[in-house]
């Protein structure tokens, strides 16, 4: 069961989240659009059933998360999530009783076949459980600066692709600190049960960037384009998470003549995703 489990549970994340963002995006674009980083969008997206189902959809995919970080390295479980994409036009296309070009398809094979050879290549490893705080320190920091920078970044700019891809981008690296938290949090949960778990700063940290990673989520949806937006989140949460996973619990990729079929297969992941949301440009 060494990775079957953590795998089966971020796949079920990954659907969750793709029903999510479809449902949210739905509701997103029947409010006013924002000329600004506005506190009130969630008042009124709350009266939005549609958001309300994508957000329970995000609870569900949460559990799935939770359970697949807690049993699976980090540097695994999140660049599953980039199956996302396709699954979010899926859905959509079943909302809007569209059917998918073949282009599209054609895409999303390239974007499984790299995902899968990249896995295998890098075969993940590592499941440590302590992170020394004075390694959180720098990686709290470096996440908040970039946060703040892609942030400031994509609000400067009229709605459209480069606000869209800024937001988006910030979005990616709040979901990707989230996990790693969340990663910790499940842990002291198993070790220490819920007193250890309520008492961690871990836990309070996971759920204040997972709240910011909504409300950035919502404007980069409003901002512009899936195109823009979700490329930018899907590669980005992928790729930062690798690099918290290695720098911060030490989990280990293959190395040496590996790096070629990696380097391919990230390669057809970015040309894969690339080319689901441009075919899926025009979904609701």
């Amino acid at each position: 069961m060494g990775v079957v489990l953590p795998v089966l549970c971020a796949l079920f994340a990954a659907f969750s989240n793709a029903l999510a963002t479809v449902l949210q995006r739905r509701a997103a674009l029947t409010v006013p659009q924002s000329e600004g980083f506005r506190f009130g969008l969630i008042l009124d997206l709350l009266r939005r059933p549609l958001w309300i189902g994508g957000i329970l959809a995000v609870i569900a995919a949460g559990a799935g998360q939770a359970v697949a970080l807690g049993t699976g390295a980090l540097a695994l479980v999140q660049p599953l999530f980039v199956l996302e994409l396709p699954l979010a036009l899926l859905i959509a296309s079943l909302f809007t009783r569209r059917r998918l070009p073949g282009a599209l398809w054609l895409a999303v094979a390239i974007l499984v076949v790299g995902l899968g050879i990249a896995m295998a290549a890098a075969s993940p490893r590592g499941n440590r459980t302590h992170v020394p705080f004075d390694r959180w320190v720098l990686a709290l920091a470096a996440c908040a600066a970039a946060v703040a920078a892609l942030a400031v970044a994509g609000l400067r700019r009229p709605p459209g692709r480069a606000r869209a891809g800024c937001l988006g981008a910030a979005t990616a690296v709040c979901y990707a600190l989230t996990a790693a938290l969340m990663k910790s949090s499940v842990h002291l949960l198993d070790e220490g049960g819920l007193v250890a778990f309520l008492t961690a700063w871990e836990t309070y940290a996971f759920g204040a960037t997972g709240i910011c990673a909504l409300l950035l989520l919502e404007h980069a949806m409003q901002g512009g384009p899936l195109v823009a937006s979700q490329p930018a989140l899907t590669l980005g949460d992928a790729s930062v998470s690798v690099a918290l996973g290695v720098l911060l619990y030490e989990e280990h990729l293959r190395s040496q003549w590996w790096l070629v079929p990696q380097l391919l297969g990230v390669a057809l992941i970015c040309a894969g995703v690339l080319a689901v949301a441009r075919a899926g440009e025009g979904a609701p």
